[in-house]
């Protein structure tokens, strides 16, 4: 069994990837495989919606020139997926953000493959950003994989955060459960349980086309949902 580290910082050795590291220690000593991925200092271009990746089934963005396909690739052989973010302005940081925005979108999520998110601080904005974070699983149906306390460290270097000994214990618990969550997941399959059966989505607009007798105080709505039936999905 192996997990995917995603490194969404700037800085390929800097406080996020201290924290990771602290569960990929874990990871190793519960005898589970671990690969990284650092996404770089090139830029990385935002999801523009134009629905090409849904409309061609790709399962991949349509666009190449940066490392989400290979994340996405890589998930196909990977039982389980950890991102780290630093926090910017409360929030993780903007090159992870268009990355997974990308990556979750175009390949559709990775059903049934246990995630968690770890967030990077100085001093605060954390939760936000965590938050934010596991939006990603939580919409994928993802089991959200949990720790201790929140998975956040403390820290403006990678020796500040080995001395968030609280943090450090908190990534070392969400190691242990990690693997303790894929080796029930595989225990399961091996008596012959399988994942749920998914349900058809149903979408509910809640934005209405308004009457004509209806002053429109709101016209930006009804333009915004003017939209290229091209790039749309088939019922």
């Amino acid at each position: 069994m192996k997990v995917l580290l995603i490194n969404g910082s700037p800085h390929p050795k800097g406080c996020t990837w201290r924290a990771l590291l602290e569960v990929e220690k874990t990871l190793h000593m519960e005898e589970i495989e671990t690969e990284w991925l650092h996404i770089g200092l090139d830029a990385i271009r935002g999801c523009m919606g134009c629905g090409m990746c849904r409309k061609n089934k790709l399962g991949k963005c349509i666009f190449g020139e940066d490392a989400v396909n290979v994340a996405i690739a890589k998930m196909e052989s990977c039982d389980g997926l950890i991102v780290g973010s630093p926090v910017h302005y409360a929030s993780a940081a903007g090159g992870i953000t268009s990355f997974l925005d990308r990556m979750f979108y175009s390949s559709g999520g990775f059903p049934y493959k246990p995630g968690a998110a770890v967030a990077s601080c100085r001093r605060g904005g954390s939760i936000a950003a965590l938050d934010q974070l596991n939006k990603y699983f939580t919409i994928s149906n993802m089991p959200l994989v949990p720790s201790a306390y929140w998975n956040i460290v403390f820290g403006n270097t990678p020796q500040e955060v080995e001395q968030d000994k609280e943090g450090m214990m908190v990534m070392r618990t969400l190691g242990r459960n990690m693997a303790w969550m894929l080796k029930s997941f595989e225990a399961g399959r091996q008596t012959g349980l399988t994942t749920p059966l998914p349900e058809k989505k149903v979408r509910t607009n809640f934005i209405r086309k308004l009457e004509s007798d209806q002053k429109d105080f709101a016209p930006y709505f009804t333009s915004y949902n003017k939209v290229d039936k091209r790039f749309q999905e088939e019922d």
